[in-house]
């Protein structure tokens, strides 16, 4: 990982391959490597004739941690992507985000359309503007002691993820209080670059698609068969439906 300075705060990166530059924003508790490098996203972007960049949001991954709640938001961190862009040179990119990624993919693409070519919605559908359940059972699940201490379910699942990745978890907690902005559907509705919403048709935690492609102008839908909220991320019909979006933009 590469590291540049956003506004005070050291921010790690991934860099591979040439062309159409796109960057990927990873969901909570995940980083870089494990929404994108693991499943296969960067190897087969880059393949495809792309200059793909993965960002460790804030308090995730190789990126500093920060404990204080106002340091976190989608906003915030949608401006980490704006910067790397800066620091990048690049003029503009599509912009895929997953989950919490998507979250900050559209204040990317919302306060800085000129940069963003396109924006691909993974794991988040109408979700983004109802939000997707309150964040202070999870926050407290983070806290805990142990996972033997954490009785709600959501926040058992987040916690047992946070570990596997390797997460700092009081960080994570600080950034669960601060990241779920809900953004109204007038916002929505001004959203400029071509969009794709792509959801699992078992993600539970995501919210409709289809009402969330609604409410932008320029918005498909992809329906990711039988796949959940976690399972969706690597899944081949994601990623197919990523590259025919794509490649209908060059």
């Amino acid at each position: 990982m590469t590291h540049f300075d956003s506004d005070g705060v050291s921010i790690a990166y991934y860099e591979e391959g040439e062309g159409t530059p796109i960057l990927l924003i990873h969901g909570f508790a995940s980083n870089a490597h494990v929404n994108w490098v693991y499943p296969g996203w960067v190897r087969d972007l880059s393949r495809a004739g792309r200059r793909v960049i993965a960002v460790d949001n804030r308090g995730h991954g190789d990126s500093e941690k920060l404990y204080d709640t106002e340091a976190y938001g989608a906003p915030t961190m949608a401006e980490d992507a704006k910067r790397l862009l800066d620091h990048l040179d690049i003029e503009r990119a599509d912009v895929m985000g997953y989950s919490m990624g998507a979250r900050i993919t559209a204040f990317l693409g919302l306060n800085h359309p000129d940069r963003v070519r396109s924006v691909i919605f993974g794991g988040l559908g109408y979700g983004m503007v109802t939000g997707v359940g309150t964040p202070e059972p999870i926050a407290a699940a983070l806290e805990a002691p142990s996972l033997d201490d954490v009785r709600h379910a959501t926040g058992r699942t987040f916690r047992q993820f946070a570990e596997q990745t390797g997460s700092d978890l009081k960080a994570l907690a600080a950034c669960m209080r601060s990241s779920r902005q809900k953004i109204a559907p007038e916002m929505l509705s001004e959203l400029q670059p071509p969009a794709l919403v792509a959801v699992g048709t078992r993600d539970a935690i995501a919210g409709s698609p289809q009402a969330l492609a609604d409410l932008i102008p320029n918005a498909e839908v992809l329906h990711i068969p039988d796949r959940d909220h976690m399972l969706s991320v690597g899944d081949k019909v994601y990623k197919a439906g990523v590259m025919d979006f794509l490649a209908r933009l060059d």
